[in-house]
Parts: structure tokens; C-alpha cells; sequence
């Protein structure tokens, strides 16, 4: 993994590179970022750029001996320690090893949803044990094979629960030239005492206009599709790619005609649009709930007089501003969203979709008609 394969983060490219160039590369870093940012890649190149024969003012070489193995993640002194499903023939990371390799190199853009189901894991619950940490300190114990730096990437260290705490004095006090790179997504369940022991590099989200760049270049998108696929994945590439790999969708227009039928209380059109959303599958059904909560925060980015902060794309903006305008306003646009998040909660825990998609379409009915609105949504907004 070179960096030059990384979307966007250039400014953190540069930092990490600089660290590099001046001798001041911390033997323990956290990368903290939301999920889809690219803080996986970036770990990986960074290690491969400390590690290259070869390296350039900018990048690893990308031929060199080093490189090679690291491009296919088989460098005897990289190590991977990740969530992973314990049962009687997993008992450490190592055991799924190739499967890490194998979805590492069809995309190293991952979050816990893509690696679970790597795994056929369905329900099961990840977490990194005891008998890992032991595995961990035990491999870097070892001298390097033939690296100058052993570098251990541990992914979502949040899964580490009290155990975790049997890491902290090689962390404190590591082996000769060992370089430990945390990826995090949740700062708040990480450890304390082992955030106190790193050093925190944040990675900020994509901007729109990269993933929509992205997505122009790679997924052969229409600028309008590009732009309605970045505004939904608010710069999580991960999500950005989902939404491109899947068919061409109309959520912009089934949402706001669902908001309408509410408004006009068009019980007919509402139980036939119930049937239709039963049919999508659940991860359609996820999609519209998602996107539906992220137009709306942009309605209200609009009723809130925000206009030069909306991402909307140009056609789509149009139906915003009418909403906004002469259906919602900023009481009902929470409720809305209220709703819509606890649907998509129960959508993921297998709801029956009619019935759910039933009862958010009253609730709608409730809400624009008749100005019906939960306890709790009633704001006071100067």
C-alpha cells in the first residue's frame, strides 16, 4: 500500500512522511477517524514508507524487497491484530489470517460489517481476547527477520476490553525499533490507559468533492449520481462505494413524493408505497432511511438560514428548498428524524419492513398533517 492509493488525506500524508524525514516517528500511534476515512490504508503505507529500501521524498518505492511483501501483506515483521469471532478452531487473530490478506486485497477500505461478513460471521460478537494480547506481546518479543522496525497494526482496538491492560507495559516499554499503529473509529471505548500511552493522530473526514471526484473517476457516475452518492456517505468512502456498486436508485425522489403523500394525507398512495418499500431488501431499506435522515438535517441546515453549509446537489436542493419552505419546518423535521433513526434500528435487527414502514407513514401523517408531534421534538429556535 503506497500512499499515492490512499483518497485524499494529503495534508496527514505529509505529517507522516515528516515524521519519517526527521527521526521523530512515536513507537506508539493512535489514527482516529471516522469509519470510510482511510485510516486503514494510511497505517499500512505508513508502515511500508518507514520500512522501504528505497523511499522518496513523497512515497515508498513500491519494488524494492520490502515493498513487495508488504503489497501483499506477507512482511515477516507485519503484524495484524483485529477483532475477530472466537470459536473452537479461532482462538487468536493469526487463525483468520488469510482471510484479513484476502479482503485486505480486494479493498483495504474496510469497517466491521465487510469483515464480519468475510467471515460469515452473521451475528456473532467480535472482540480481541486475552489469548491475542498474549499471541501479541509473544511476537514482539522476537527479534525483526528483516525489517529494521517491527510493526504491529491492531484494527478497532475499542474490542479490546480489560484484558487489553496486559498490553500496556510493552507498549510503555516496547522491544528495540517496534512500532504499534492503533486504528480507531471510537475514542470514547478505547481503553484509557491505553490512549494515555499513544499518540493521537486524527484523520478528518473526506471532503464531499473528493468522494465525488472518486466516484466520477472509478465508478464511471454521472456528476449528479456522484454528488447524491458523496452527500449520502457525509465522506465515508466505504459507504460512497456501496452506494455506487448498487443499482441506480431514485431516493431523492421516492423520499420527498413519500413526504408529500404524508402531507396530503394520501392513505391509498401511502399503503401502496408500504408494499413497494417491503420489496426493496433490507439493505434498500437502510439506504432510504439513511438518506431520508440526511436530507432532512440538510432541510433544517435550510430552515435554520445555513444555506452556504448544505452539500444537497443542484436538483435535489430544489425539492429542499420547497419542502422547507411550504411542508416542514424545523419542529417536525426532528421528529422526522427521530422517527426514521429508530426505524432504521429495527430495520437492522430484522423488523418486519411492512409493518415498520407502515407505522413511519402514519407517523408522517401525524407529524406534516396534522402538526402531531412526539413529546420531546417541541423546540424554541430564535
Amino acid at each position: 500500500m503506497q500512499f499515492k492509493e490512499i483518497v485524499g488525506q494529503e495534508e496527514i500524508k505529509r505529517q507522516l512522511i515528516q515524521t519519517v524525514v526527521e527521526n521523530r516517528v512515536s513507537h506508539a500511534q493512535l489514527f482516529l477517524s471516522a469509519e470510510g476515512t482511510g485510516a486503514l490504508p494510511l497505517a499500512i503505507a505508513y508502515a511500508q514508507y518507514i520500512n522501504c529500501l528505497d523511499k522518496s521524498d513523497t512515497d515508498s518505492c513500491g519494488v524494492c524487497s520490502s515493498c513487495r511483501k508488504y503489497e501483499r501483506y506477507i512482511h515477516p515483521d507485519l503484524h495484524f491484530s483485529y477483532p475477530f469471532f472466537a470459536s473452537k478452531d479461532v482462538k487468536i487473530a493469526v487463525d483468520v489470517l488469510e482471510e484479513w490478506r484476502t479482503m485486505l486485497l480486494a479493498d483495504p477500505y474496510v469497517d466491521l460489517d465487510i469483515w464480519r461478513l468475510q467471515l460469515s460471521a452473521e451475528n456473532k460478537q467480535a472482540n480481541i481476547n486475552i489469548a491475542e494480547c498474549h499471541d501479541i506481546i509473544k511476537k514482539l518479543s522476537y527479534k525483526a527477520f528483516e525489517a529494521e522496525t517491527k510493526v504491529l497494526i491492531m484494527w478497532l482496538p475499542e474490542y479490546l476490553e480489560k484484558e487489553g491492560n496486559s498490553l500496556l507495559k510493552i507498549i510503555e516499554e516496547p522491544p528495540a525499533n517496534t512500532l504499534f499503529l492503533l486504528v480507531a473509529t471510537n475514542q470514547e471505548h478505547i481503553l484509557s490507559t491505553l490512549l494515555s500511552r499513544t499518540q493521537i493522530v486524527k484523520i478528518p473526514k473526506l471532503p464531499f468533492e473528493t468522494v465525488q471526484n472518486y466516484l466520477t473517476s472509478n465508478h464511471n457516475l454521472s456528476e449528479e449520481q456522484a454528488a447524491t452518492y458523496s452527500f449520502l456517505a457525509d465522506g465515508n468512502l466505504i459507504e460512497a462505494k456501496l452506494q455506487a456498486a448498487q443499482a441506480h436508485n431514485d431516493n431523492a425522489e421516492v423520499f420527498a413524493e413519500w413526504l408529500r403523500m404524508g402531507y396530503g394525507n394520501r392513505v391509498l398512495d401511502l399503503v401502496n408505497f408500504v408494499d413497494q418499500a417491503a420489496s426493496w431488501g433490507r439493505e434498500n431499506q437502510k439506504n432510504f432511511l439513511k438518506y431520508g435522515i440526511s436530507f432532512l438535517r440538510e432541510c433544517s441546515l435550510l430552515m435554520s438560514g445555513a444555506d452556504s453549509l448544505v452539500k444537497l446537489p443542484a436538483r435535489t436542493l430544489e425539492t429542499a428548498q420547497k419542502l422547507s419552505k411550504h411542508v416542514l419546518d424545523l419542529n417536525m423535521a426532528s421528529a422526522i428524524i427521530t422517527e426514521l433513526e429508530q426505524a432504521h434500528y429495527h430495520i437492522e435487527r430484522n423488523a418486519n419492513p411492512k409493518i415498520l414502514f407502515l407505522d413511519v407513514s402514519l407517523q408522517l401523517v401525524k407529524i406534516i398533517k396534522f402538526k402531531t408531534l412526539p413529546k420531546g421534538t417541541q423546540h424554541i429556535y430564535n
